[in-house]
């Protein structure tokens, strides 16, 4: 074989390997997502248990628990990515205040139902933010191999545009405050 073909069988070979490697990549982001998403949704089906447990005691905090109930609706409605993203966060800075709330009432802070709720939520918070770091990373590989030279030119080829990091929002880094 002349030299010619064999450096077109490797560059074939090559391209090929490549492409392949970044579909893996998109598809690891594309899973670590739908985990995150699960998470997200087992948090959402906690929620208007929650919000019912704490009406019993804090009737007069509806503008709270309406935040939360509208919190969790927009989520549901969101479509893409970055939607449920900032869904999300508004939920994550409604549900904070909904325990700060909840410090008020010692009635509610004692009931088990509430306890038992808070420690699912408190769970599922903690896998998100595994889910979350999962992502980022997965994110981050693929990101950086489709701007490496010379994957860069199969990644423009064939499409493959870079990924959002989750980032936390505005509501999520700001510290709940409690009032007695």
């Amino acid at each position: 074989m002349s030299f010619i073909m064999i450096f077109a069988i490797l560059i074939v070979l090559w391209g090929v390997l490549t492409y392949n490697k970044l579909v893996m990549l998109r598809g690891r982001i594309d899973n670590s997502w739908a985990q995150i998403d699960v998470q997200l949704k087992r948090r959402f089906n906690l929620i208007p248990n929650l919000v019912s447990s704490v009406k019993g005691y804090a009737k007069h905090e509806k503008e709270t628990l309406e935040e939360v109930t509208a919190s969790r609706t927009k989520y549901l409605s969101a479509k893409t990515p970055e939607e449920k993203l900032g869904a999300n966060s508004e939920l994550t800075g409604a549900l904070s205040r909904l325990f700060a709330v909840a410090e008020n009432y010692p009635d509610l802070k004692a009931s088990t139902n509430f306890l038992d709720l808070q420690k699912q939520l408190k769970d599922t918070e903690d896998k998100i933010g595994f889910s979350r770091q999962f992502y980022n990373d997965t994110a981050m590989k693929f990101n950086i191999a489709i701007v490496k030279v010379p994957a860069s030119i199969i990644a423009n080829l064939f499409g493959f545009t870079s990924r959002p990091y989750y980032k936390t929002e505005g509501e999520e880094r700001e510290n709940v405050e409690v009032k007695f």
